[in-house]
């Protein structure tokens, strides 16, 4: 606490006038601020993380002189043939046991048996829904030559 410079009172710093006397107190000049924009902006997150940084280093390379073995890089990653080379086995071609083609069967979507059930079961029993059973599908393997249903 300051005391007033006319009648030696305390008083508080918040006033302007002394409350005893009713001197006008001397204003404290408030403190000099600097521009708060007055400061370099800051760099972007992707700065600090050091991710545009430059190396100046020199490269590493390898001594000359020495060859590799190819398909391997100087890291040593070794480079996988593009082709299988050898012989290659494959699964035994397709033979219908009905009429011996050898052409692939072709797969179709029909109402499974158990659609089939249910069509009837519901059409007897709740007519509204008995088209719910139509819904139950499965796929089939036909033959493309003699459209026979092979098992699968």
């Amino acid at each position: 606490m300051n005391t007033c410079h006319s009648c030696g009172k305390p008083k508080n710093s918040d006033t302007n006038f002394c409350r005893y006397c009713g001197a006008r107190l001397a204003q404290e000049s408030p403190p000099a601020y600097s521009n708060p924009y007055d400061h370099p902006a800051p760099k972007p997150y992707s700065w600090k993380t050091d991710e545009y940084t430059t190396n100046t280093e020199a490269r590493r390379t390898m001594p000359t002189g020495l060859s590799l073995p190819t398909g391997v890089e100087p890291s040593g990653h070794v480079h996988a043939p593009l082709a299988q080379v050898g012989p290659q086995h494959f699964a035994q071609a397709f033979r219908c046991p009905a009429c011996m083609s050898s052409y692939p069967p072709r797969t179709e979507r029909r109402i499974s048996t158990g659609g089939w059930i249910t069509f009837a079961a519901l059409l007897v029993f709740f007519f509204p829904l008995f088209w719910i059973g139509l819904l139950i599908k499965e796929d089939v393997l036909v033959c493309q030559t003699c459209n026979a249903k092979l098992s699968a």
